[in-house]
């Protein structure tokens, strides 16, 4: 079994619990997408599972990336310089791929806010349970960057093509409730059922056949996580140039300073 630090990882029966544990804002990095994946194999391995339920603890589902943080600011620095380094901040895309290659159903617990990456960790899954307090945003834009986590695949998807250009462009944060009645999530309950009501419609699910389920979802997802592996190959590229710019720097200082931030297209 692998050893895991960020996340906690439990059998309920025919249910599969995997709880995020970074708290309060979840940030992630390619140690906790990789031990994310690591879990749903091992999920995927184990016959008497037969579906999952994605939730975390602290404030937050998942902020997405700290971009304030040191450690992350020298790798973006050497990216600058050599664009080809082989450095963890070019393979969390390789693992999120992992997740989405699983094939046992997933239900994702969103109690707190889904933010940027952390919203493309929420769309992986196959269904969202959510409160009225959550917020979805793909925020990208207002730090002058480009969507990544294979949402420019996922999201036109769920949401359609128009909803999620509204969601790209404006960088707004979209409340449980409209994210439910926009297909962005499947169940909008109080914020202490959440989890709760994920665990239910989790078991709803595996009360079913557990080969009826591989094959009928291997059918419904049938080349996605080729897609988001296509998606992801041209989002980092273009996050990578993004990178390099005056924008994106002002991006996050304003973010991290809470104003509106002043681009200049440079």
């Amino acid at each position: 079994m692998t050893k895991y630090t960020d996340v906690g990882v439990e059998k309920h029966g025919h249910v599969g619990l995997i709880e995020i544990r970074k708290p309060p804002l979840n940030f992630f990095d390619v140690s906790l997408i990789n031990q994310i994946a690591d879990a749903l194999e091992e999920f995927d391995r184990d016959v008497e599972i037969r579906a999952s339920v994605l939730a975390a603890s602290g404030k937050a589902f998942c902020a997405g990336a700290d971009f304030s943080d040191p450690k992350r600011k020298e790798q973006e620095e050497q990216a600058e310089r050599d664009p080809a380094a082989n450095l963890p901040i070019n393979h969390l895309y390789v693992q999120a791929v992992r997740i989405f290659r699983n094939k046992k159903p997933i239900v994702a617990a969103v109690h707190g806010a889904a933010i940027g990456g952390g919203l493309g960790l929420a769309v992986s899954a196959d269904f969202r349970v959510t409160c009225p307090e959550a917020r979805f945003a793909a925020n990208f834009t207002k730090l002058g960057f480009h969507p990544g986590f294979g949402l420019t695949t996922t999201l036109p998807e769920l949401v359609g093509r128009n909803n999620a250009e509204l969601i790209f462009y404006t960088s707004r944060r979209v409340t449980g409730e409209e994210a439910t009645k926009m297909g962005l999530a499947n169940v909008c309950v109080p914020q202490d059922q959440v989890r709760a009501e994920a665990m239910k419609l989790a078991n709803e699910i595996a009360e079913c056949s557990p080969l009826g389920l591989i094959s009928t979802r291997a059918t419904m997802r049938a080349g996605l996580a080729d897609r988001v592996l296509a998606a992801t190959n041209h989002e980092l590229a273009e996050q990578t140039k993004l990178r390099a710019t005056e924008d994106f720097k002002e991006g996050v200082k304003a973010t991290a300073e809470r104003r509106v931030a002043n681009f200049k297209g440079r």
